[in-house]
């Protein structure tokens, strides 16, 4: 019985404090970011989140597996929110103009971004799970004559990344969803049947 309990309280859900004060780090970590670029101090981030250095490191091992949450979450909300039925155009317009600030994100710190062989593996698996996220209406967009069954998920990923370059931080979101729409719309008229 002795050996099952430590068993039992690490398998257990992080505790809701807990999980609020993971949760303000990632918020913070994408303001900080934004505003000050990748090398911001991590005590800066710890700061604003209004926790201690000791709960940013227990939650994040360093500022790659930080960032790696700020696109995890990403991943998570279009997870949550994806309807196959809808066209896919409108799924990834939703998509690129829901994560305009994490698209925005990437493109400012991505030179500065150094992986280490276990943060590679895990943004490798990220891109491997968007892919698997967005399979099911990939495969009805197939059907529904929306795009060539040549298309794979991957393409798809491919073309929110490119679509999401239209976006700018200034812009209105009506400006934004425009230009988004009419990027995606040129991409998916290559990608049509033919």
């Amino acid at each position: 019985m002795g050996l099952d309990e430590p068993e039992r309280q690490r398998s257990r859900a992080p505790r809701r404090d807990a999980q609020e004060r993971r949760e303000a780090l990632i918020a913070s970590a994408v303001l900080c970011f934004t505003a000050e670029g990748y090398r911001v101090p991590l005590d800066t981030i710890a700061e604003r989140a209004g926790v201690g250095r000791g709960t940013l490191y227990r939650n994040f091992k360093d500022r790659e597996a930080l960032v790696l949450a700020i696109f995890s979450r990403e991943a998570d909300r279009l997870e949550s929110g994806l309807d196959p039925a809808r066209p896919l155009i409108e799924i990834l317009s939703a998509f690129v103009l829901d994560g305009a600030v994490a698209a925005s994100l990437f493109a400012r710190i991505a030179a500065d971004l150094q992986l280490d062989q276990g943060n590679r593996a895990a943004f490798d698996a990220l891109a491997g799970r968007l892919e698997r996220i967005l399979e099911p209406a990939v495969a009805v967009a197939r059907q529904r004559g929306e795009i060539a069954d040549t298309i794979m998920p991957r393409d798809i990923v491919l073309a929110a990344r490119m679509a999401s370059a239209v976006v700018r931080p200034s812009q209105s979101r009506e400006r934004a969803a425009a230009q988004v729409s009419g990027a995606l719309r040129l991409m998916f008229d290559g990608l049509r049947p033919r």
